[in-house]
């Protein structure tokens, strides 16, 4: 008879009843985590922890040198443990103010866990949500956050991502969503703004801060629908004032378009069209930097009509900035930026002794050669008028100084040449009219004298006044008529004399359209083709009709008039 091992007789049964208990340890393990996840999701919001909510506002109050109140903290265990104070604001110095310099409905506070085991308690991260924030400028040249700046400063504080905690704490990674950034100058509000801003700062060494802002300007007086987007980063050194913070910035505007642009700028619309760039990048301190911005725009033109060749600038320049960005000096812009391959077309030099006070401006603007044909192309561009049949050939040279400081009463004067020009165009027959050289120059002006030419109906001119030189027109006659004028704030007059076939004179001011309004008031109705003297003159205000005259009519009429009875 077979015997049977009575320490075998349970086998069958061992394996399922392990199984079984392996199933419930891991239902209990589950089930206490799962009621620990309960708890920390329901319970803190019953803690009670606002009787420390006066010691985190005289925290952080302390850190920033201003005044800190809060409604309400509370305590969070999910996902990280931390702490959401409610209505947060910073008060600010009544020197600047009384409206708050930060209001925050909702700041969470996220604790770092290495802390929560050492007597000191250290924040990892700090999130505002939805933050408004007010940058004040006084008169003075005072900042509102130089003292926030300054009293941060102050404080030792270990990098942001160092890993262990240190004698010093460890600065918190900061950050906004939402953020909307007013300008206030002096007491009062601007309308500019930064919106849907979202910022980030934190220590990535102990000497300093790192910053990075994307948000979209905005103006708070009128619909600016799209403005682009406006981004800066760079950092800010450590330092006991604000002249002394050592900064290396970068700042791009970029997707703005142009007409947008200019209702930001000017509150309205300035009627052009086209994408613009601008960046600019800043080197050195806050008391005096070196500065260096390159402004970008394409498809450039008016809203009205499309140009042939739409209008395209790529301008570099350089400066330096001192006194907290109020002086800049040796500003120098080049159009094409220095050193690149394209033709030289402008070169800007400026100072600007003090951004309160314009008339401290000067400007020197000097071109080495344009060409006449880039001209006509701008002209194009500003105007639909233009044929686009219509080319030049020729080159434009010269400089203008802007002095509004000076005893003059005329701020701009200089000079302007124009070699070799010549026009040609459908109406002016296979050969180009060869007008050779013009200039127009800056002239002071003089009381009329009764023996000077006085236009009939200009009045005396003030301020700038540039003379156009008289300039050979060949217009069919024996010899060129002549064309001479002058420009002034008021408007332009022209004067035109000599031999002429009418015909040509026609087919001039269809190649350029501006000068023939009104033309056909002094046009006899059957246009000969045999030469007449003229002598006529045309008057146009600024933004007004051009008016022509028949000078050598209107002398003989006069005589006539003066003429003794009989």
């Amino acid at each position: 008879m077979q015997q049977i091992d009575p320490t075998n007789a349970s086998l069958p049964h061992a394996a399922p009843r392990r199984i079984h208990r392996s199933r419930v340890r891991r239902f209990v393990l589950v089930y206490y985590v799962f009621f620990a996840l309960v708890l920390l999701a329901l319970v803190p919001p019953y803690i009670s922890v606002n009787r420390y909510q006066r010691r985190i506002a005289s925290s952080i109050s302390q850190s920033l040198g201003r005044p800190v109140h809060l409604d309400s903290v509370t305590l969070n265990l999910l996902p990280l443990p931390g702490f959401t104070l409610n209505n947060f604001v910073v008060s600010e110095d009544p020197t600047f103010g009384t409206e708050p310099v930060i209001r925050a409905n909702t700041v969470h506070a996220t604790l770092r866990l290495s802390s929560l085991w050492t007597r000191r308690v250290e924040f990892s991260t700090i999130s505002f949500t939805d933050p408004s924030i007010n940058l004040v400028h006084l008169a003075d040249g005072q900042w509102n956050l130089e003292t926030i700046l300054t009293q941060a400063a102050r404080i030792e504080a270990a990098p942001t991502a160092q890993k262990s905690a240190g004698p010093a704490p460890r600065f918190p990674y900061i950050e906004a969503t939402g953020a909307r950034l007013n300008l206030k100058l002096d007491q009062e509000k601007t309308p500019l703004s930064l919106t849907d801003a979202n910022f980030a700062l934190w220590l990535p060494n102990p000497q300093e801060w790192h910053l990075r802002l994307e948000a979209h300007p905005a103006r708070t007086d009128s619909n600016v629908s799209d403005t682009g987007t406006l981004e800066i980063e760079g950092t800010l050194g450590r330092a006991a004032s604000l002249s002394q913070v050592a900064i290396a910035m970068q700042a791009d505007w970029r997707n703005a378009p142009l007409g947008e642009a200019s209702r930001l700028l000017l509150n309205h619309d300035a009627g052009l069209r086209g994408d613009l760039t601008l960046s600019a990048k800043v080197h050195g301190t806050v008391g005096k930097s070196r500065i260096e911005t390159r402004l970008i725009l394409t498809a450039g033109r008016r809203a009205d009509f499309v140009p042939q060749h739409p209008l395209s600038l790529d301008m570099q320049c350089l400066g330096s900035a001192s006194n907290a960005f109020h002086s800049f000096s040796d500003i120098s812009c080049n159009w094409p930026p220095a050193g690149s391959s394209a033709t030289p077309t402008l070169t800007v030099a400026a100072t600007l002794a003090d951004v309160r006070n314009p008339i401290s401006t000067t400007v020197d603007i000097a071109s080495p050669g344009i060409p006449a044909q880039t001209i006509l192309d701008w002209a194009q561009i500003a105007s639909a008028r233009f044929p686009q049949t219509t080319s030049a050939t020729g080159t434009v040279t010269g400089n203008l100084q802007y002095r509004p400081n000076s005893a003059s009463e005329a701020p701009w004067t200089g000079i302007i040449h124009i070699s070799d020009l010549a026009l040609q165009s459908a109406g002016l027959g296979s050969a180009p009219l060869l007008i050779g050289s013009a200039t127009v120059q800056s002239a002071t002006v003089s009381p009329p004298t009764r023996n000077r030419r006085h236009f009939h109906g200009v009045p005396t001119p003030t301020g700038n006044v540039f003379q156009i030189s008289p300039v050979s027109l060949p217009l069919g006659g024996k010899e060129p008529a002549t064309l001479d004028g002058r420009i002034d704030s008021a408007g332009y007059t022209l004067h035109l004399t000599g031999m002429i076939v009418f015909s040509r004179l026609i087919a001039l001011a269809t190649a350029i359209p501006q000068l023939g309004d009104g033309l056909k008031d002094v046009t006899p109705a059957n246009v000969a083709a045999t030469p007449v003297r003229i002598d006529i003159s045309a008057v146009r205000p600024w933004g007004g009709q051009q008016t022509w005259q028949d000078t050598l009519v209107r002398t003989s009429t006069t005589a006539r008039s003066r003429r003794p009875a009989h």
